[in-house]
């Protein structure tokens, strides 16, 4: 028997899904409208003055004026907000500040107001609304749905309160949904990783989950102590369990293990939520990329990552983008980040609608040879070479070995297996040659005998969890890098020769 509330959830979706039609059908406008808001109501604040905001009429106008900062760029106009000054980067004060660790500045202080945050929430609620108008499927919303999460509490300072992104959007949860939601305000507000997922793992054991949602890592952690505890498959414990939501990392490395784990398929959403700004999410099932906000008050500019490191890199705007290009994504948003670099290069998937797919970190890519290898591509190396396999592999990462005890440098492949290859050498050859098919660079280095082909280390069973805990990374938003270009990752690494 079909519930009110399922049955509910379909004209919803139905009226959301053709208000999301409206704008991405009219993507240039939708943008050109979003930015000429946001510099109409940032004209009179202390980065609109500084700037000139009273004489921009358009991107190029922009572009000379404003230039592109990373977070240490805008980071003396953000200790003027943390101080408590009003109408610095946006007008009056942010009503939260999303605290990240950064690498390179400490802490940031990313701020949320109350224009961007409804933004966050909608997103969200969307991108579920979305997958029910294409399947049909709203039986998942009578279950109990788990979130994992940073912690709730939150602190104030100079009248702002500040906390962990998805601590912060704790407290936005519709009523509609307060009484399906897991765990429970007193275990999401538990600090240490371990302690909480096996609290976690208490509360959810009775309960009929549904959906459940979190970082991929995070989530295998919790699956993993459900199978310990009742010798089970997630999908067996849980037998109404069929939606998956997950943001944060690419979700591939990690279907096979996952399918493992819960013992079937189960439909997934992807989304790209970040504390500057809810970018993109999944609004196809079989469609690859995630829909690009673009009516979320923020703008969008691109720069090709081959291009980025020059002088002065072309900045352009989605109605100049290539489908498979990598560029950098560089923000404005009505949290009063301007000429924004968060970090992330992307590739296009589809510009009818724009749908995206995250390629890497423009820090994180190993080019130590110049060969300009990304995240994007090692992840697609690991899934090529495990399809159709028994492997299953826990986590990995990539670093360049350039001074090696002999013979020529080459990529260094950690990689922590939950079920080992047979023959280690030969998934070393098919993770090589998917490299080389994939990087020009990378092809040319092995060819001109620059370079020798990748090495793999077994790394010993949960070594890179206990090597994210022993630097205070476990859990959180925190997301073990994909590749580096140097080896501060992997020194001293727990790894099995």
């Amino acid at each position: 028997m079909i519930s009110l509330k399922s049955a509910l959830a379909k004209p919803f979706a139905k009226r959301i899904y053709k208000s999301v039609l409206k704008w991405a059908n009219n993507p240039i406008e939708t943008q050109e409208k979003v930015f000429q808001n946001l510099i109409a109501d940032a004209a009179e604040t202390a980065f609109g003055k500084d700037h000139d905001f009273v004489s921009i009429n358009n991107h190029s106008d922009f572009v000379k004026r404003v230039p592109i900062r990373d977070y240490e760029g805008l980071k003396p106009y953000v200790e003027r907000v943390v101080a408590g000054e009003d109408d610095v980067l946006w007008k009056g004060k942010p009503l939260y500040f999303a605290k990240t660790s950064g690498t390179t500045s400490g802490a940031k202080y990313i701020p949320i107001t109350k224009e961007s945050m409804p933004y966050h929430v909608e997103a969200a609620r969307n991108a579920i609304l979305l997958y029910i108008q294409e399947t049909g499927n709203s039986k998942f919303v009578d279950g109990k749905m788990i979130f994992l999460q940073g912690s709730p509490i939150l602190k104030e300072q100079n009248g702002i309160q500040l906390g962990r992104l998805s601590g912060i959007v704790a407290h936005y949860v519709p009523k509609y949904l307060q009484k399906n939601r897991l765990p429970s305000w007193e275990t999401n507000c538990i600090e240490d990783w371990e302690t909480k997922v096996d609290a976690i793992v208490e509360e959810t054991l009775p309960e009929n989950m549904t959906v459940i949602s979190g970082i991929p890592s995070w989530v295998q952690m919790y699956f993993e102590k459900l199978q310990q505890k009742t010798g089970k498959k997630v999908g067996d414990v849980f037998k109404n369990f069929n939606l998956f939501i997950f943001g944060g990392v690419n979700y591939e490395p990690y279907r096979a293990k996952f399918e493992n784990l819960i013992g079937r398929k189960v439909d997934s959403i992807e989304l790209y939520p970040a504390s500057e700004g809810f970018f993109a999410y999944q609004d196809r099932q079989n469609e690859k990329g995630m829909l690009l906000l673009l009516n979320s008050g923020i703008f969008y500019e691109f720069i090709k990552t081959d291009e980025f490191f020059n002088e002065n890199p072309r900045r352009i705007t989605i109605k100049d983008v290539e489908i498979g290009v990598n560029y950098v994504m560089i923000i404005s948003t009505n949290a009063g980040l301007w000429g924004y670099n968060i970090g992330d290069t992307i590739q296009f998937t589809s510009t009818k609608p724009y749908r995206v797919i995250v390629s890497g970190r423009i820090k994180h890519f190993i080019s130590a040879f110049g060969e300009h290898v990304i995240g994007k591509e090692v992840e697609q190396a690991m899934q090529e070479a495990i399809l159709e396999t028994k492997i299953r592999v826990s986590e990995f990462t990539v670093a360049p070995q350039i001074n090696p005890e002999e013979g020529l440098p080459y990529h260094e492949w950690f990689i922590e297996f939950e079920n080992e290859p047979d023959d280690l050498e030969l998934l070393a050859q098919k993770l090589d040659e998917s490299l080389q098919k994939q990087n020009v660079y990378y092809f040319d280095l092995i060819e001109g005998k620059v370079l020798r082909p990748l090495v793999i280390r077994k790394v010993k069973k949960d070594g890179f969890k206990n090597y994210m805990k022993s630097i205070g990374k476990l859990g959180g938003q925190n997301k073990l890098p994909r590749l580096s270009n140097d080896r501060s990752i992997v020194e001293g690494f727990p790894h099995v020769d």
